[in-house]
């Protein structure tokens, strides 16, 4: 991290913050809602299913299952 003031230390969560609000929405029914739709995105689609183009196009799930046996070997 740079030091405090630098527009950069944020750019990460700002697209992170992007992403979610393009693909999930701002607007819930209640906390609990918020709560189940949050886990829902994260942990099965964003993980899971989401491609990303800075993983060569491959989930996170995919990409650190074909990363494990090359970790192993070394």
């Amino acid at each position: 991290m740079s030091r405090r003031g630098n527009c950069l230390d944020n750019a990460a969560m700002e697209s992170w913050n992007s992403t979610l609000k393009a693909e999930l929405g701002e607007h819930f029914a209640g906390p609990e809602d918020a709560r189940r739709k949050l886990f829902d995105y994260i942990e099965v689609f964003y993980n899971q299913e989401r491609m990303h183009s800075s993983l060569d196009y491959a989930s996170p799930a995919k990409f650190e299952r074909k990363l494990l046996p090359v970790r192993a070997a070394a």
